[in-house]
């Protein structure tokens, strides 16, 4: 496992992320507190140090369960959790990104932990109804008071981001250092705005679902999947089963798993793309560690890409289309540009 700074920062994170959404068994497909402390145990050995949770997550368990397992180790991990959900659906302020629920979330959560300390705060999803300015503002406070270290921001429109970041950096709050976006071969969205958006602030990304909820992981083409699954049979189009079965195949011709081969593919262009594995099982995540030594050849590169090819869209195709002719001329052929993401 090799180490990357999380966006502008000087915080060491490693390649991978452990999710752990699937720690506890409230949500009834979750594992066990001893499963979970095998699958900590393997990432740990294999040199990775970002456990990522939220206060939600298993409502709560996952937090308690954490803690639990960080013990005094706590100061080796970069630990990190997130706010915005609400924790009491009868209490119209118990969600959502103002500075009330991100307090009362941000104590519970330490709480929960068993720390003085988060090294790391995600907004779990955009609020429209509060201001950005509040949002960053309160963050900022936080950060002052030591409550946490560094910021990111997950499932938010990229003009949002851009104008929080550009809000804190003339003010002198502290920034959003990263990104946590939902990323895999079948869901290719946050390449159109997201990606080159992070690219351009030197933005991290923790890339959420690289399996797309399991769907590239063979469950659902190969007969010796089991469950219990997250994403049901009937639900999966024929679009994401063709884009599972080429990642099969790249996967038989290299002699892997397709987890590993959907993982790697993840960071083949990016590598300040982090994936997030969130498994049920310590042998899925033995698995899904395994990618971190996979590089794809180009060729296995292209043929994922093309299954699981998107349309930018307006005005991404529209700039590409018409940029070097009808822009610049016939000397924008002779130009060496920049890269967008």
């Amino acid at each position: 496992m090799r180490y990357r700074l999380l966006g502008r920062t000087g915080l060491r994170v490693s390649e991978m992320f452990l999710g752990t959404m699937t720690f506890g068994q409230e949500w009834g497909w979750g594992a066990s507190v001893d499963e979970c402390r095998k699958m900590f145990t393997a990432y740990a050995e294999a040199g990775g140090n970002v456990i990522d949770t939220a206060n939600r997550y298993t409502e709560g368990s996952s937090e308690r369960i954490v803690g639990e397992l960080l013990g005094s180790d706590r100061d080796r991990f970069v630990l990190a959790t997130k706010y915005t959900l609400t924790m009491d659906g009868t209490d119209p302020n118990a969600g959502g990104n103002h500075r009330k629920n991100l307090v009362r979330s941000v104590e519970a959560s330490l709480q929960r932990l068993g720390t003085g300390y988060l090294d790391l705060l995600w907004v779990h999803i955009w609020d429209p109804n509060t201001p950005i300015e509040e949002t960053m503002r309160a963050l900022d406070d936080l950060v002052r008071a030591g409550k946490i270290l560094y910021v990111g921001i997950s499932d938010a429109p990229a003009w949002l981001i851009a104008r929080a970041n550009t809000i804190a950096e003339f003010r002198g709050w502290t920034p959003f250092a990263g990104l946590q976006l939902p990323y895999s071969l079948v869901k290719r969205d946050i390449e159109r705005e997201l990606l080159p958006m992070a690219a351009a602030l030197e933005l991290s990304v923790a890339a959420w679902s690289p399996l797309a909820g399991g769907i590239l992981s063979g469950k659902f083409t190969r007969s010796s999947a089991d469950g219990p699954f997250r994403v049901e049979r009937a639900t999966v189009s024929e679009r994401d089963l063709a884009i599972a079965r080429t990642v099969d195949a790249v996967a038989d011709e290299l002699d892997v798993s397709s987890s590993q081969v959907a993982i790697a593919w993840t960071r083949a262009h990016r590598p300040w793309i982090h994936p997030i594995l969130g498994a049920r099982t310590l042998d899925q995540l033995t698995d899904n560690l395994s990618a971190i030594d996979l590089e794809l050849p180009e060729e296995a590169v292209n043929r994922l890409e093309e299954a699981g090819a998107i349309e930018l869209g307006f005005p991404m195709e529209f700039i590409l289309d018409t940029t070097v002719d009808f822009v610049y001329g016939p000397s924008g052929k002779q130009v060496d540009g920049r890269q967008a993401g």
